[in-house]
């Protein structure tokens, strides 16, 4: 079966198609900590160098570092001394490090994930009991071997691509989707593309950025301005022979495929990055030149990489009855002052030829969303399978998750396979992420939220990478 055709298969799956990130580094150390009767701890003498620093180094270093994404540093022992009771108060909320997929009673994967960052118990007791007992230093001979500067985005680039010129919104109120034509100067007959990063060139209002192909050029034809090289668009880049690349939400990290995957490019194609920007209330609009970072090789992989973006379905019959429907007719509406609203859809796999085999997934909602379960039924064995569970949806930190099996282990989609999308709305000023969004902007109580694309609407999605033999 060629691309095209799994591809035309696969698209009653999905909407619009998105490329998500699955990286990240990181496990769990056991602490020399261990249980009392009454269920407190004997910290043993628990020290920085021996005890404390291997968590750090290998759970939270990635970020905590001089230049990295988080605020703070957490190399030294001064570092980690002064931040102690924040580092025990963020992992025992299991806030840090920032890992949403968790197992349920709902919803449990079979698959372990790929550079895990979640704590141990016994890592949480540990950090816990070494703050409340002195926050000892200990000898820094016990410390573990440093580890090598990481490099703070991909590895491997071969093309960085930036805006030509910094844009500025020219609204203060309302979103604005802007389209930037990029060339990427690929001359091979066909590249493949299998790393991408996106460094947001002003955080504050870059809500989202999607990268399309544009393989006949039709993008130059619709710039407006110049200097910028870009255009308004809206729903995607506006252009007939395209598809999605690569994308970009908060907290993402690198798209990091191994060699035997990839994306194919061919020579001359244009790339036209669509930037989704949602203004800044606090101050004047400041400019954006957001850098793309990619990754390509001339090399022919043994797996095509297809990207889908199933959910936000606008109404039967994928789109199954909900709570607050107004006369039992399915809508995706969210009314203002209530919590425990769920919208749910369920989209039928068609014909497929060849095994189709799912990477990684993720969720994606807004800031009325609380949780999401994508799973996955079986047709030819009637049993349901538990692809993802994120119970406490945080928009700022949007990974994707991938599963950390051989790739013949991953989970198969086939002919009838049905899948299940289920998202959580609370949409009260009982929700932190909504409450600020809100009174960011003046509001001092919730609005009925309706199914769109701007900030301040609701999304239920489940990005799937899938992937097929070349």
């Amino acid at each position: 079966m060629t691309k095209r055709l799994i591809t035309a298969a696969l698209a009653a799956f999905s909407m619009v198609a998105l490329v998500r990130c699955y990286s990240g580094s990181g496990s769990s150390t056991d602490g020399p900590v261990t249980a009392e009767p009454d269920g407190g701890t004997t910290t043993s003498g628990l020290t920085f160098h021996k005890d404390v620093e291997p968590i750090l180094q290998k759970n939270c270093q990635g970020c905590h570092v001089a230049g990295g994404i988080a605020p703070m540093a957490l190399l030294t022992y001064e570092d980690a001394k002064g931040y102690a009771p924040v580092i025990v108060s963020q992992t025992q909320s299991r806030t840090m490090p920032p890992w949403g997929a968790q197992e349920t009673a709902d919803c449990s994967p079979t698959r372990k994930w790929k550079d895990d960052l979640r704590l141990s118990d016994a890592d949480l007791a540990t950090l816990k009991a070494w703050n409340e007992g002195g926050r000892l230093e200990g000898d820094p001979k016990d410390a573990p071997a440093p580890l090598p500067p990481k490099a703070q985005g991909l590895a491997g680039v071969t093309h960085t691509l930036k805006l030509a010129a910094p844009y500025t919104m020219t609204s203060a109120t309302n979103d604005e989707f802007r389209c930037f034509v990029l060339d990427p100067k690929i001359t091979s007959a066909t590249s493949y593309m299998n790393g991408s990063f996106f460094i947001a060139g002003n955080p504050q209002i870059v809500h989202h950025a999607l990268l399309f192909t544009d393989v006949a050029g039709e993008s130059r034809s619709k710039v407006t301005d110049a200097t910028t090289q870009s255009y308004d668009c809206q729903g995607g880049a506006g252009i007939t022979k395209t598809g999605l690349l690569a994308a970009w939400t908060p907290g993402g990290v690198p798209s990091d495929f191994p060699a035997t995957i990839g994306a194919p490019v061919t020579a001359g194609t244009l790339l036209v990055l669509q930037i989704h920007y949602h203004p800044h209330v606090d101050g004047p609009q400041t400019a954006d030149q957001t850098t793309v970072q990619l990754r390509f090789t001339d090399t022919k992989p043994q797996y095509n990489v297809i990207s889908l973006l199933p959910g936000n379905a606008r109404g039967a019959p994928s789109l199954l009855p909900g709570p607050d429907d107004p006369g039992g007719t399915p809508v995706f509406a969210i009314p203002a002052n209530v919590s425990g609203h769920t919208e749910e859809m369920t989209t039928k796999l068609p014909n497929v030829a060849v095994p189709i085999y799912v990477y990684g997934v993720g969720a994606h909602m807004h800031y009325v969303g609380v949780s999401e379960t994508v799973k996955l039924k079986h047709a030819a064995s009637s049993t349901d399978e538990c692809l993802l569970s994120v119970p406490h949806w945080d928009f700022s930190w949007q990974r994707g998750y991938a599963y950390d099996v051989d790739i013949p282990s991953l989970p198969i989609l086939s002919t009838g396979d049905v899948l299940d999308i289920k998202c959580t709305y609370d949409n009260t000023m009982n929700n932190p992420k909504l409450a600020q969004s809100l009174m960011d902007r003046h509001m001092n109580a919730p609005i009925d939220v309706k199914l769109g694309e701007s900030t301040l609407d609701e999304m239920c999605l489940a990005p799937l990478q899938l992937l097929y033999k070349n």
